[in-house]
């Protein structure tokens, strides 16, 4: 089968940096056509392919996970901070207009905890290599949800 408008996709990627360092990796399963459930030049890519084919693709900065955005850093007292969260850890807020917001703690230092709600790939162009591992078609639920259940997609 080829990966086309409603096919549900797994894939093992690999992001590296422009220099080849390796960043992430793993498996995904996404849905296929215009979903926004993977960068968007990767599912241009991925469109026509079969199960074993591989993909690597160049991501300028506006094409990954975007520029940073300055206003997402956070300080905090220390004091309001939840017992146990550590730095790399993450919290749940909200941005300047109010919509839920994931922040990043990068530091504790001293009374202050800084936070940040950039991606942590924001800002960084990537390099994305991809292998096709199945390709089937999606379930009407799954196009109603607008993603993949199960294995390596979304649970409910």
């Amino acid at each position: 089968m080829n990966i086309s408008k409603d096919t549900a996709v797994t894939i093992h990627y690999t992001i590296t940096d422009q220099q080849g360092k390796r960043l992430d990796d793993g498996d995904v399963a996404y849905l296929h056509g215009g979903y926004d459930n993977l960068f968007a030049k990767v599912e241009e890519a991925l469109e026509g392919k079969t199960v074993g084919a591989t993909v690597t693709v160049d991501l300028a900065v506006e094409d990954a996970f975007g520029a940073r955005d300055e206003s997402l850093k956070r300080s905090i007292p220390k004091a309001e901070f939840p017992p146990g969260v550590k730095v790399g850890g993450q919290l749940r807020g909200s941005n300047d207009q109010g919509e839920p917001q994931i922040y990043h703690v990068v530091k504790i230092k001293g009374p202050e905890v800084l936070l940040d709600g950039n991606h942590p790939l924001a800002g960084m162009a990537l390099r994305f290599t991809g292998k096709v591992n199945e390709v089937r078609a999606a379930t009407a639920e799954e196009i109603t949800h607008r993603h993949v259940h199960g294995g390596h997609g979304h649970h409910h």
